[in-house]
């Protein structure tokens, strides 16, 4: 990518170089600013400083320019469960602790993305590739509540789609509500991790799993 500035007209002047990726971050740019439905495609072009004729080299319309910010947000946000699950390590319940953490970290560290993902209405049955992306996250939250769930005898295990859709309904309702980085965070009488961590640990005493877990170590 190239670029030389701003030019008289307060511009960024871009020169030949890499037009998707200079679209990409001016969305990011605008809705960091406006939201995901606050700008229009001619906007994008022309915080990249191209003309209002150049994204369509690259994106159908203003949708397929947000879908792309949003897969890009999704495999980051993939990575970053990933890396707190770490495989169940130290140890399972330290580990899922650190997942719920991480949904917050990248809620408040990347809420551009994260209204790309979660608010900008896209159709993920329209796009494979964007779905696909995004299931990946979940297969990680899934992974940590099937690794939980196989602590408990078979006859008292819940399901381990149902566990992980519970977690990642409150997760994601925290993380909207109160660890947001940007307007749409709410104010809070505690930090947003100590708020999760409460409720995980009342919904995971419900479901047995801690309580069989102390028992199983005395």
């Amino acid at each position: 990518m190239s670029w030389s500035g701003r030019g008289p007209d307060g511009r960024r002047g871009y020169h030949h170089g890499n037009l998707r990726e200079a679209l990409i971050q001016a969305a990011l740019d605008l809705i960091a600013k406006k939201g995901p439905g606050g700008f229009t495609f001619a906007d994008a072009a022309r915080s990249a400083g191209v003309s209002s004729a150049a994204p369509y080299r690259h994106f159908r319309d203003r949708d397929a320019l947000i879908a792309d910010v949003a897969r890009r947000g999704f495999e980051l946000f993939a990575a970053h469960l990933d890396r707190a699950w770490n495989d169940g390590r130290p140890d399972p319940f330290a580990a899922f602790e650190n997942i719920g953490r991480a949904y917050l970290t990248f809620a408040r560290d990347e809420p551009a993305y994260y209204s790309a993902m979660f608010e900008a209405g896209l159709s993920f049955d329209d796009d494979p590739v964007l779905r696909q992306t995004a299931d990946r996250s979940f297969a990680v939250l899934r992974q940590a509540s099937e690794t939980l769930c196989a602590r408990l005898s078979p006859e008292k295990r819940p399901p381990a789609l149902m566990m992980s859709l519970h977690v990642w309904a409150l997760s994601h309702g925290i993380a909207s509500l109160f660890a947001r980085g940007d307007g749409g965070r709410r104010r809070l009488p505690m930090t947003p991790e100590d708020l999760l961590e409460a409720a995980m640990l009342i919904y995971l005493r419900g479901l047995g799993i801690i309580a069989d877990s102390v028992e199983s170590t005395r």
